[in-house]
């Protein structure tokens, strides 16, 4: 097994970090460039800072706060929110952003994802879905992908959609589920590691995190390559280092 990372989430508004419940009732957090500072000194492997509401707003990525995270960061660090062509990526890379997340965009046209993977490399290209469960016989997939904050359904399975995303040249897959985000009940293991099983690529398993063994869970039953969490971290409820440790204690390699 390769080295787990441990990666806080920015989810910004507003320049503000929020954190809400399935994409909703968002509350404030902490400032972006002070808690992402203050994850670089505590361990964490990434950073993620997803623009929110940029899609369901219809604009770009705020630059002016990737720019000042841009200036304290010390890990990798990946932005998504908002990116919608080539050319928005190119400008986030420039400042020094390591990697850029698609999301909405990829669903809606494809070929980005190639042509992207081709311009900067499926090193620096994440492709972010966000998943919702549907009832047995509800006429839709079971696992289906969502887009815009979680308020459109595509009528895809995810699964498929996984698998056409890693043929397409991603470098990994930033995987949410929307029913769990926020709830501290745990990540949706079966969506996760479904995922996991149907790709050779990472797969960071996002949405759910309450506890420790929740990120344990992820790794060994969810098979995920990555765990990625937000409350958890924002309201010192679980530190980097603590979660570090207890992977570590139970056999997980991770850099410490």
């Amino acid at each position: 097994m390769k080295q787990i990372r441990i990666i806080p989430c920015l989810d910004v508004k507003d320049g503000r970090v929020v954190k809400g419940v399935k994409f909703e009732n968002l509350r404030d957090a902490r400032d972006p460039v002070e808690a992402a500072s203050a994850y670089c000194r505590e361990g964490a492997d990434e950073l993620v800072f997803l623009d929110i509401f940029a899609t369901v707003e219809g604009r770009g990525t705020q630059v002016e706060w990737v720019k000042k995270v841009v200036e304290v960061v010390t890990i990798p660090f990946a932005v998504g929110g908002g990116i919608s062509s080539i050319e928005n990526m190119k400008l986030l890379l420039n400042l020094g952003v390591d990697k850029v997340s698609i999301n909405t965009a990829a669903v809606k046209n494809p070929e980005l994802i190639k042509r992207a993977s081709k311009e900067f490399g499926k090193n620096r290209l994440v492709v972010a879905i966000d998943g919702k469960k549907n009832p047995l016989g509800s006429g839709f997939p079971r696992l289906e992908v969502v887009v815009r904050s979680g308020s459109e359904t595509t009528g895809m399975e995810i699964v498929d959609w996984a698998r056409r995303v890693e043929e397409l040249g991603a470098g990994e897959i930033l995987l949410n589920s929307k029913d769990a985000d926020g709830t501290k009940g745990g990540y949706d293991l079966e969506m996760t590691r479904a995922v996991a099983e149907a790709v050779s690529i990472p797969v960071t398993a996002s949405g759910g995190a309450g506890k420790l063994e929740h990120l344990y869970d992820a790794v060994v039953i969810g098979k995920a390559s990555a765990v990625l969490a937000a409350s958890i971290f924002h309201f010192g409820e679980i530190s980097i280092s603590q979660a570090k440790q207890y992977l570590k204690e139970r056999g997980i390699p991770v850099n410490i």
